[in-house]
């Protein structure tokens, strides 16, 4: 049985698809998926998936990325992170990627927000869901000032370099690998993921982001999970069976959620 580790269920683009994607996910072995907030305007919707469906999780939290939307208080955060079936916070970090005219000083705000968002995992005892791209030493040197590891999590869509992975396996996290992994453009993240242990890997679509190879430049869906977890079981030299397994006891180990009968 398979574990999709993020993905965008609520997004329109999967949402009024849910009856078919959920007998896709069933027909390829999927059956469990945590749900991932990026705004609290977002976040009902995201709770309802989880509340109305057998084998999804939620989570709680902003994306670097949104601007324009509703600030989350740490107080906010904490108190949602206790409802039912929500077991991170997240999906928070920094991302410098798409900077425009602005450099990474001017992302104060962005910093900040990661920081509210690292606080309330501790206030609630909770890990997080971390999104880093092109500021993996402001997202480590955040990590450290403000005491993540006594929470952890994972670095989800990990596409960062050897010397990152390793930082962040030694704070005590995650990292999650998603279809970019059978990109043919992806050669050094393959050499990352082929070198972190498997105790402390997840997979993930990121829906309805980046299909993995065969189904690169299609809508994405849980159901192709299992391709991600065939590269990875390729890399390491294990089965896919194995690979399954290991990351939905890593999946359940890390959110607190009860191991599948």
């Amino acid at each position: 049985m398979y574990v999709d580790s993020h993905c965008h269920l609520s997004f329109p683009e999967l949402r009024d698809q849910l009856p078919a994607i959920r007998a896709a996910m069933s027909a390829a072995g999927v059956h469990r998926a945590l749900c991932i907030c990026t705004t609290l305007e977002e976040f009902e919707q995201v709770h309802a998936l989880a509340l109305e469906h057998e084998g999804f999780w939620a989570t709680v939290g902003v994306h670097p990325d949104n601007e324009g939307v509703r600030e989350p208080t740490v107080d906010e955060l904490a108190a949602l992170a206790t409802r039912p079936k929500v077991v991170a916070l997240g999906e928070t970090g920094l991302d410098y990627y798409r900077l425009g005219s602005r450099t990474p000083a001017d992302m104060e705000w962005q910093r900040e927000r990661f920081r509210v968002h690292i606080r309330a995992a501790r206030a609630a005892g909770k890990p997080l869901v971390i999104h880093t791209r092109s500021a993996a030493q402001d997202t480590l040197r955040l990590i450290d000032e403000e005491g993540a590891s006594e929470v952890g999590g994972v670095f989800h869509c990990f596409t960062e370099t050897r010397e990152v992975a390793q930082a962040a396996l030694e704070r005590g996290f995650y990292l999650s690998f998603s279809g970019i992994l059978t990109f043919k453009n992806a050669a050094e993240l393959r050499q990352v993921a082929a070198e972190v242990p498997l105790e402390r890997c997840l997979i993930e679509t990121d829906s309805p982001y980046l299909a993995p190879v065969p189904h690169r430049g299609k809508l994405n869906n849980p159901s192709y999970v299992p391709y991600v977890a065939a590269e990875l079981a390729r890399l390491k030299g294990l089965s896919v069976e194995t690979v399954a397994q290991a990351t939905r006891h890593n999946f359940e180990r890390l959110f607190g959620i009860p191991a599948a009968q």
